[in-house]
């Protein structure tokens, strides 16, 4: 579905809401990279990244499943074991092809680039860091060590990584070097947004690039994380985290806005349920925003 002759998408964040934005992007980008985090400690892939030592698959298969057509395999990789066997249970069957072909590949990109090929997908994931990292958030309580945990922490000033000198994949860097599009978000923002931004080669890379960079604001504030925060509240955490915006995409008739200082596209853009972006509107809103 991606448009030949369409300008290069490079989307950063992690988890539902960066496959939202990959949705969108397939349906007026000419090439599509999604820079997923690696911080996730939780589920799954908490289980795989402790027992096997690599990165969390979870995000990662999340939006390679949204590059994907809806087909039988997809629909697989999504499905999550039930059984009473506790090694099993709760882990999605995609994350567990992702986990053996990382190990077959000895080598994460190659593993992630396989799972593309076989589900045809249309574009490239490329993990934040070339390993896990643990994301930590300074808060008006203290300091709080990983993802699961900073999520439900109040009054966040400012996140980053552990280790702070994680390095970003050479193809991520090449992908925000040729961009003619950087989308960030929609998703939690210092979970999801925040914790692919803190590598400092990706936050590096952004701001080197010639790009236009979009922030696609969430529908709703997260419970915890961004209680009480609007679409201004984001723009300036994104700022004291080191990452300017050209515009930013909302709804304001889900959240406020604020007043932002950049251009802002306002327009309805959530699915009939109103849980989640509809990518129709979204790539409406992000196809007038290239260049």
């Amino acid at each position: 579905m991606t448009r030949p002759g369409g300008p290069k998408v490079v989307a950063v964040g992690g988890g539902h809401g960066l496959a939202a934005s990959l949705r969108a992007a397939r349906l007026y980008a000419g090439e599509i990279t999604a820079i997923v985090s690696v911080a996730d400690d939780g589920g799954s892939s908490g289980r795989l990244r402790r027992q096997l030592g690599i990165v969390p698959p979870g995000d990662l298969r999340t939006c390679l499943v949204a590059l994907a057509d809806d087909c039988l395999l997809s629909q697989v990789f999504e499905q999550r074991f039930e059984t009473e066997s506790d090694e099993l249970t709760g882990h999605a069957i995609g994350n567990l092809v992702i986990a053996g072909l990382i190990a077959a590949a000895s080598d994460v990109q190659r593993g992630l680039d396989e799972a593309a090929r076989l589900l045809g997908a249309e574009g490239r994931v490329v993990p934040a860091a070339t390993e896990p990292v643990v994301l930590k958030a300074s808060s008006d309580g203290g300091d709080i060590e990983g993802q699961t945990a900073v999520m439900g922490t109040t009054d966040i000033q400012r996140v980053s990584i552990i280790p702070a000198d994680a390095v970003a994949p050479a193809p991520a860097l090449a992908a925000l070097a040729g961009a003619e599009q950087i989308v960030i978000g929609p998703g939690s923002l210092f979970t999801s947004v925040l914790a692919a931004l803190a590598v400092p080669g990706i936050a590096a890379g952004i701001r080197a690039s010639a790009a236009r960079i979009v922030y696609v604001a969430n529908l709703r504030p997260q419970p915890a994380e961004t209680e009480g925060f609007d679409v201004a509240d984001h723009v300036a955490a994104l700022l004291a985290h080191g990452i300017e915006v050209d515009a930013v995409v909302a709804d304001s008739r889900a959240i406020s806005l604020g007043v932002i200082g950049v251009p802002v596209v306002d327009g309805p853009l959530a699915k009939s349920n109103g849980l989640a972006h509809d990518p129709v509107r979204l790539a409406s809103a992000l196809a007038g925003l290239v260049g």
